[in-house]
């Protein structure tokens, strides 16, 4: 019990308490998300307020004071400016969240933990869903008031897996996380399982206690817990049938293949992304002959055949031009946070939450230069956790590419969906930001 309190808590005591709440918070997040949010906001403000006079040393967190006073200007030239305050509320706790979460988070042994934590409460969350989905399993209106989500008998749109993410999309989002970072889980049990069949003397004989005692928790058990939970995720995204999420899983697994050098699983999963795209697109002859082989269930989705009297305002293109002509009509100041639903039903006779697209809704709301300092800031992100993989050693790599590749799998989603606006997965996306970059500073400075 002693060993794994030890694995349990922070190696820096004042940090401990912080370290403790985000565990619990992180763990019981998707089934009670208030509940989890007090562990989860607890570690990083708190974190906060401890580290708050260091703060202003470092160029990015100053770059995220200077977003945020921008930010708060455009509320000024916003056409609602109440809603433009209110949806301040997406960034600004979320910023200051990010800066305590990367002054938590310090070491690869925390981002495995964060990983193991996902990837276990992700099949109570996948068995939900199987129920909704298979066997009618709902909810009634009083369970959405305690809990924060609910069941809809069959799914949520019909037929598409939702679980206690109320939507598939955000489902989605949420199997893309957990699936990324599970599988590079496994590939780390993979390699300790072959190493302590081979009997690695080399391994043996370096002496270092991280090596030693994640070789302690390795075992083939293990190894068959993490098989089952990346085939169940990987399932789970299926049936949400996001072709944004199919097509991150795809690139997760073309990335970690290249990453492992398995030239035939690169070649094999490149074929199956080409035969779904030659029987989406392909011209008659070639398409018919690649749909005997590839179900309907895949190709019919990508091209909308599945649904194909979707009206034009729900087109993602149709969002994004008027999304874009927004942005040219206001380049500078924007027309507003959350002014985009209004305008848009305005002028298409339909309301919409979002246009599908991170960058075009935050060039249209905030203005290009808002919007550009916004991502060149995650661009900073990215720049350190490709650094911190250049400096970790080889059995540190592979964690810190997972959720390198996590932050890649985020950027993709919200090219065609927007993550902003879902509290979880909102808090998860600065959660793994912060991860990268805590990380990445410590040990680059450390060098």
């Amino acid at each position: 019990m002693k060993k794994i309190w030890s694995y349990l808590r922070h190696s820096d005591p004042k940090l401990r308490f912080s370290w403790y709440c985000l565990q619990l918070g992180l763990f019981i997040f998707p089934f009670t998300p208030a509940l989890g949010a007090v562990g989860l906001f607890l570690s990083g403000l708190i974190t906060f307020a401890q580290e708050f006079r260091k703060i202003h040393k470092y160029p990015l967190y100053r770059g995220f004071i200077f977003l945020s006073l921008f930010l708060v200007i455009t509320v000024v030239f916003a056409v609602d400016k109440i809603t433009a305050f209110l949806g301040l509320f997406n960034l600004l706790p979320f910023f200051l969240l990010f800066i305590g979460w990367s002054r938590l988070i310090k070491t690869t042994a925390q981002l495995r933990r964060i990983s193991w934590i996902l990837t276990i409460n992700s099949l109570p969350v996948l068995i939900i869903g199987m129920g909704e989905l298979f066997l009618g399993w709902n909810t009634p209106k009083l369970w959405s008031s305690i809990f924060g989500w609910m069941l809809v008998a069959g799914g949520n749109p019909p037929n598409r897996m939702a679980s206690t993410f109320n939507y598939a999309n955000i489902l989605a989002g949420y199997l893309a996380i957990v699936f990324i970072l599970s599988l590079g889980l496994w590939l780390q049990e993979w390699r300790r399982f072959r190493t302590r069949r081979q009997g690695d003397r080399e391994t043996r004989r370096k002496g270092d206690k991280e090596i030693g005692r994640q070789r302690e928790l390795s075992s083939p058990s293990i190894f068959l817990f993490v098989t089952f939970a990346v085939i169940a995720n990987f399932a789970g995204l299926i049936l949400t049938n996001s072709r944004n999420a199919w097509v991150i899983a795809l690139v997760a697994c073309l990335a970690y293949a290249f990453y492992q050098g398995w030239r035939l699983i690169v070649a094999f999963v490149m074929g199956i992304a080409t035969s779904i795209l030659l029987a989406a697109f392909a011209p008659s002859p070639i398409a018919e002959l690649f749909r005997k082989f590839v179900p309907a269930f895949f190709w019919a989705r990508f091209n909308d055949q599945l649904y194909p009297d979707r009206p034009v305002a729900l087109m993602r293109t149709t969002q994004w031009n008027v999304a874009w002509e927004l942005t040219m009509q206001r380049p500078l100041t924007g027309w507003g946070l959350r002014n985009f639903s209004d305008i848009y039903e305005a002028k298409m006779n339909l309301w919409l939450g979002h246009p599908h697209n991170l960058f075009l809704m935050l060039s249209a709301e905030t203005g290009l230069v808002t919007t550009l300092l916004y991502f060149g800031l995650l661009g900073w992100i990215f720049i350190k956790g490709v650094s911190l993989i250049r400096a970790l050693p080889k059995q540190d790599k592979l964690i810190a590419f997972s959720y390198l590749l996590v932050f890649v799998g985020w950027i993709l989603f919200n090219t065609v969906d927007v993550t902003l606006f879902d509290f979880r997965l909102n808090t998860l996306s600065w959660l793994i930001l912060g991860a990268i970059y805590g990380v990445g500073k410590t040990v680059i400075s450390e060098q």
